[in-house]
């Protein structure tokens, strides 16, 4: 677990190429330790914020406590866009069907 990292100064990046992504990493580290793959596909890291994570700390669309422990453990967090699904498959089923007049 995360026992012996109880803080984490970290700086958030979002991308250029796909909205709601985001990579978490140290402040120490940066960017360094993506992987340079991740970061192509990624596109241009545009610095989001600066925040310090604790256990207690809470995230919007991620667990603290993962975040800390990705960043300990290489270097960086990435979080992926939310998925969307249709709100009832059946609309989606209704809306291929013909319109009358």
């Amino acid at each position: 677990m995360v026992a012996d990292t109880l803080k984490v100064l970290c700086d958030i990046f979002k991308g250029s190429r796909k909205e709601g992504m985001y990579i978490y990493v140290s402040r120490v580290d940066g960017l360094d330790k993506v992987p340079q793959g991740l970061l192509d596909s990624f596109g241009t890291p545009v610095l989001v914020t600066r925040l310090m994570l604790t256990e207690n700390k809470k995230l919007a669309r991620a667990d603290v406590v993962k975040v800390m422990e990705d960043i300990k453990r290489q270097g960086f967090y990435l979080q992926m866009p939310p998925v969307v699904f249709a709100l009832d498959q059946g609309m989606a089923e209704n809306n291929k069907l013909p319109r009358g007049r």
